[in-house]
């Protein structure tokens, strides 16, 4: 009976279709054959598809945040986004230096140190957190995207000199200035929000009728997104998920639902070219002590950083590690430079999926945490 209850829960369902969808991808790639395929991921329009798909995750994930929510924990939040991502790439490159050394072990901490935010919004309804809870979660989740998103750049960076790889690829552009050049592309990223976000708030002012600011709104993300695609400025579409939310007068969930409908396609396209990838080659062992390794380091940075929370909330942020979209999208985009990391990556999103839907289904059969400290007490006494 415990079985089937996991079976049936939201997150083993969702990790069901995506193993569908990989093995799809598999096939496909299969057929084209490897040579295909490497040549494929070294190509300007393969670099740009990937950036879109990232682009569209990102500002879907901004964009169900509920910003009043989100100052309460502001704090926090910063704090998740920052520190708490930095010690959960450290902790977890640390683990894959020493176990498996190689260029690759540099940027895997990286791919998978963020929590996928559509993931968490699809959860939503049936997560048992508070309403602070899951309005802090979602930020959390929303925002360690586009700073793992730069960081990855500086983390390649660091895995091509310290090997002395070739830089090949659309991705070696965006390396030629190190960690100076993320610093100045944190600032054109802040920039590119700021004008956009602005561009919106004028046009809001001065044309009252709500059909016409829809359609403008609509028309102003799409030029901002081609851009941000071109210039790989993804934490500026993070930002401006915040503040730019067309709405429709007539229908005021008509974007939020194509939007989400736009999402899953991205997703389903992600998941698509990860199979495709891993008919070259998969690295399980590698891809289970990744997994493990970025679900326990979950727990680590999530205990000192919520502490301000009500102990189930504690509990349930600790273990509410999910990857998705994000480190699919970060493992293709490293695979022009780094062939192997799609192939250790992929495994381990679906050990972490796994571990989340377990460890969820087991806390929602305990009922609380006090119910699992009593049950504990009883035990060893």
């Amino acid at each position: 009976m415990r079985a089937q209850a996991v079976v049936r829960s939201p997150a083993a369902r969702r990790l069901l279709i995506a193993l569908f969808i990989t093995a799809t991808g598999v096939a496909l790639g299969r057929a084209v054959g490897s040579g295909q395929v490497d040549d494929l991921v070294n190509g300007q329009p393969y670099f740009h598809a990937v950036a879109a798909l990232l682009a569209i995750g990102l500002y879907s994930g901004t964009h169900g945040i509920e910003t009043a929510r989100m100052r309460t924990d502001l704090r926090t939040i910063v704090l998740a986004v920052t520190v708490g991502v930095l010690a959960k790439a450290a902790l977890i490159t640390l683990v894959m230096t020493v176990l498996f050394p190689g260029p690759e072990a540099l940027v895997l901490g990286v791919a998978v140190a963020q929590i996928d935010p559509l993931a968490v919004a699809a959860l939503q309804h049936s997560s048992r957190l508070s309403a602070r809870g899951r309005s802090l979660l979602l930020a959390w989740a929303s925002f360690d995207d586009p700073v793992t998103t730069l960081l990855t750049i500086y983390a390649a960076t660091l895995a091509v000199t310290a090997h002395d790889l070739d830089r090949t690829g659309e991705l070696a552009v965006l390396q030629g200035s190190g960690l100076g050049g993320v610093a100045l592309g944190m600032a054109a990223n802040a920039a590119f929000a700021a004008v956009v976000c602005g561009m919106w708030w004028a046009l809001r002012r001065w044309r009252p009728d709500g059909t016409a600011v829809f359609a403008a709104g609509c028309v102003l993300l799409a030029a901002a997104g081609a851009v941000a695609v071109t210039q790989f400025w993804m934490l500026g579409v993070a930002l401006i998920g915040l503040f730019v939310r067309p709405v429709l007068p007539r229908a005021p969930e008509a974007f939020a639902r194509t939007l989400a409908l736009l999402t899953q396609i991205a997703l389903v396209l992600a998941v698509l070219g990860v199979g495709f990838l891993l008919s070259v080659r998969v690295l399980i062992a590698a891809g289970i002590v990744l997994g493990v390794t970025a679900f326990l380091a979950q727990v680590v940075v999530s205990i000192p950083l919520t502490r301000g929370q009500t102990a189930d909330d504690r509990a349930l942020l600790a273990i509410a590690q999910q990857n998705g979209i994000t480190a699919i999208v970060l493992a293709l985009l490293l695979s022009s430079i780094l062939p192997d990391v799609m192939a250790v990556v992929a495994p381990a999103i679906v050990v972490v999926n796994m571990l989340h839907a377990l460890f969820n289904s087991a806390y929602d059969r305990a009922g609380s945490w006090a119910a699992i400290r009593e049950a504990a007490g009883r035990r060893f006494p």
